[in-house]
């Protein structure tokens, strides 16, 4: 997929007026949220085709050359341009592919303890811990919203917000089945189990991305209790928020005070409603969606964690790495992400012809 010149003007005439209008000063509201999503969308795509325009332009000086003292030095310049400008056109086609308007906002990340009981609550709380040391790894923020704790250290649900650039972009392709096979701690027999947990990944909206009426919330509020509420079950803290219109429950219980509770319950509500307007959305788009590595299903078992074999497999690539503990503290997570995200700019670039 071949950007002309004009396309390459176009790009650095766009970004350059939305650089314009930020810096203006005279933006506020919605007009500043939209032009800044607007320049942080643009901007990898406007760097991606200064770098080919100059390599391009190089080129053509280099050959236009005409002093022979200088002629073997410009056929080994434009040697070199030939390997590299290839390459920048490649990443400039990828940096084009049409973007989730989400990819650079912060996720929720939810975990629910599947088939297993016990076990799964257990390895809930394991993926908790590889994403939380993810998340650290590329300069993230992880707050516990909510968590349903199990009575041996697990997770039966937890919810947790991540906050940083991009973090919807590099953890989007996490959302489906992750399942484990191993010895459980509860299991004496030496028998190995496989068991499973649920990963959702939403992107976080912003307020005016979802308008919720107060008419359409019910709001009880009640005695935390269980793991994670013992700090605050003498105080009518915790607050279990429905949404009438669609029947979405939130409930939470993990902050010391009511209010707390409320302003993370809303944040946990605003993001599932966006992501059901996402799914209706692409519901519309579901042809474009098929050059995609995953279909953001959640009942889509997607990966494999095998600990007699020390291995993660992801099935959707076919993906095998023999570092089970590497992945699971975080370090390792990244290649198996950014495989995931290669192979999905792979299929997408197919699906264009380039």
């Amino acid at each position: 997929m071949s950007v002309s010149d004009a396309r390459l003007h176009q790009i650095a005439a766009r970004f350059a007026e939305i650089e314009a209008r930020l810096a203006s000063g005279t933006l506020e509201g919605k007009e500043f949220i939209a032009a800044s999503r607007d320049y942080s969308e643009l901007e990898p795509v406007a760097k991606a085709a200064e770098a080919v325009a100059a390599m391009r332009a190089e080129m053509a000086d280099l050959a236009a050359l005409d002093d022979p003292e200088m002629r073997e030095l410009a056929e080994e310049e434009i040697a070199r341009l030939r390997i590299d400008l290839p390459e920048a056109e490649h990443a400039l086609s990828v940096a084009m592919l049409p973007r989730d308007s989400a990819d650079s906002r912060s996720a929720m990340l939810e975990i629910r303890a599947g088939t297993g009981g016990d076990e799964a609550a257990l390895f809930g709380a394991d993926l908790l811990r590889m994403y939380e040391r993810y998340a650290a790894e590329q300069g993230w923020r992880t707050e516990i919203v909510s968590a349903n704790a199990s009575d041996i250290g697990g997770f039966k649900e937890v919810v947790a917000q991540i906050n940083g650039n991009g973090v919807f972009a590099k953890l989007k392709f996490e959302s489906g089945v992750h399942r484990v096979q191993r010895v459980p701690v509860t299991e004496s027999g030496g028998r190995i189990h496989t068991s499973a947990a649920t990963v959702a990944i939403l992107p976080e909206p912003d307020e005016v991305d979802v308008t919720i009426n107060d008419r359409d919330l019910k709001i009880d509020v009640y005695r935390a209790s269980g793991a994670g509420g013992q700090h605050v079950n003498t105080t009518d803290s915790a607050v279990r928020i429905t949404h009438l219109p669609t029947g979405t429950v939130v409930t939470c219980q993990d902050g010391r005070s009511q209010h707390k509770n409320k302003d993370q319950a809303m944040q946990v509500l605003r993001a599932r409603l966006f992501e059901a307007q996402r799914e209706a959305a692409q519901g519309e788009e579901a042809a474009a969606r098929k050059a995609m590595v995953g279909s953001g299903d959640r009942s889509e078992r997607i990966r494999t964690y095998n600990f007699p074999q020390g291995r993660v497999t992801d099935h959707r690539i076919n993906l095998t790495l023999h570092r089970l503990t590497e992945v699971l503290e975080g370090g390792g997570l990244g290649e198996m992400i950014d495989a995931l995200i290669a192979e999905d700019q792979a299929k997408r670039l197919a699906a264009l012809g380039e």
